[in-house]
């Protein structure tokens, strides 16, 4: 593996000492541009040849001169959706995109639960859906460009990867939450949508960041020495950042999908200083403002048994992101677990809710309902706990009346499940025999859980707790 990378990085540099432009996997036949923006696009050439980028769909011609380092770059208007169209680019020796289509283009990453194929991971860990989308995927509009895995010990400026169309051939690899989202996307639209899907199972958060996000923690991450190579360990902390994220930056985007931290499920307290600073770095890098970052909660399960307490903080450590991370949103999915793996298989669902959350947050369809309701406050009255919501203004309700989800806490902080439970319209009413005097509440605040509480609108609400007592250790 170690040598087949290296021969393709000098494959990429060696060429651009030659006269024929050399371009990122990325840019190649079949891509998917963001429509109405300044796209850009980048490659390598003779230090200081000069470069003509032409664009089909206007015939305007962009002239670059290459840099002495062999670098070059260009941003070029985009129109409304449509294709296909070619780009030329040419520094004396023509090079052609070719079936260029122009629509909305998502970035998404994370570890498997995003990786995770439309084929699904076996028979014991099927995707729902999954073999009537495959044998359904005939859809030009449906462009995938899916990287390979690359784990790097420095940063890197090509990924290897080909972009394709959805096809019964070719959607068995795609990750299913993105090719759900993409299908359902492209029908509401009816415009093209090309996902960029740059993912990793079994990988945590460091692993996805820079040097210099991690930079603050180095007290709590473990930060290696750059070295221009192949590493062994795909969980080393700025591996895939070097090799799969750094090659991307400012390839231009709608937004971003994520769906990651089972990985990270020890440590949520770190967790939930990590994540807004990937966040951040990564807008910053890619120059392109507070792009739209929606991200998906970690599901309940309850295994292996050594981080089962663990796994409830980190949901909330996602849950609280919101707070700090701007212009993002969660999809909840405390409902949709499964007990012993952490490979859902309810994909179709979750792209349902990231749909809804997209088409209003990033598509101006205010009328869609998206959000489930979300714990405001709570209050005491005697034994009785009272909990209050946001967005639930046409109130909630339960799938199924599982009093075992609510448990209440007196000062010794000793929780017991419900014993009364009762909806009074945007409020919750709890008490537990136990308890005289309530000091706090939780909901579904346990690894392995189905969470049954709703809106109105059918949106899950995330576990929470009302206390901010001590994560275990």
């Amino acid at each position: 593996m170690k040598k087949i990378w290296i021969a393709l990085s000098l494959t990429w540099w060696l060429g651009s000492a030659q006269a024929k432009v050399i371009l990122p996997y990325v840019f190649s036949n079949g891509m998917v541009l963001q429509q109405q923006s300044n796209a850009a696009i980048w490659g390598k050439a003779t230090p200081g040849a000069a470069v003509n980028v032409v664009t089909s769909w206007n015939k305007k011609v962009y002239k670059v001169k290459a840099n002495a380092d062999s670098t070059w770059k260009v941003k070029v208007e985009t129109p409304q959706a449509g294709g296909p169209y070619q780009i030329d680019i040419n520094d004396g020796d023509l090079v052609s995109i070719k079936e260029v289509l122009i629509g909305e283009v998502w970035f998404i990453s994370g570890q498997s639960n995003m990786e995770m194929a439309l084929r699904g991971m076996g028979e014991s860990q099927p995707i729902l859906g999954g073999p009537e989308a495959i044998a359904n995927a005939n859809n030009n509009q449906i462009r995938f460009f899916r990287s390979q895995h690359k784990v790097w010990g420095a940063p890197t400026d090509n990924l290897r990867g080909r972009w394709q169309a959805a096809s019964p051939a070719s959607a068995p690899l795609f990750s299913a939450l993105g090719y759900f989202f993409a299908l359902k996307l492209q029908k509401q639209l009816n415009i093209p949508v090309g996902i960029l899907q740059v993912a990793y199972g079994g990988t945590p958060i460091e692993a996805w960041m820079s040097r210099e996000s991690l930079a603050p923690f180095s007290a709590e991450v473990k930060i290696p020495q750059e070295k221009n190579q192949v590493i062994a360990n795909k969980g080393t902390p700025t591996s895939l950042f070097n090799g799969m994220i750094n090659p991307m930056i400012g390839f231009t985007v709608k937004g971003m999908l994520w769906y990651q931290g089972e990985h990270n499920r020890r440590f949520p307290a770190l967790y939930a200083k990590l994540f807004p600073a990937m966040v951040a770095d990564w807008r910053k890098r890619w120059d392109n403002g507070e792009f739209p970052f929606y991200y998906v909660q970690i599901a309940p399960y309850g295994s292996p048994e050594s981080y089962v307490p663990y796994i409830p903080f980190l949901r909330e450590s996602q849950l609280n992101s919101l707070a700090v991370i701007p212009n993002s949103g969660m999809v909840v999915n405390v409902d949709l677990g499964v007990a012993h793996f952490n490979h859902p298989p309810f994909k179709e669902k979750l792209a349902d809710r990231m749909l809804a959350m997209v088409l209003h947050k990033s598509y101006g369809f205010k009328h869609l309902p998206y959000q489930g309701p979300v714990y405001k406050a709570l209050s005491v009255q005697g034994n009785t706990a009272i909990l209050s919501f946001n967005h639930a203004e046409k109130g909630l309700k339960f799938s199924e009346q599982n009093m075992a989800n609510f448990e209440v806490a007196g000062a010794d902080k000793k929780f017991y499940p419900a014993s009364t439970l009762s909806i009074k319209g945007s409020s919750i009413e709890v008490s537990a025999t136990e308890v005289s005097k309530p000091v706090a509440v939780r909901y579904a605040f346990k690894g392995w859980v189905v969470g049954n509480l709703y809106n109105a609108e059918g949106f899950p609400a995330s576990s929470f707790r009302t206390d901010n007592w001590e994560i275990p250790k």
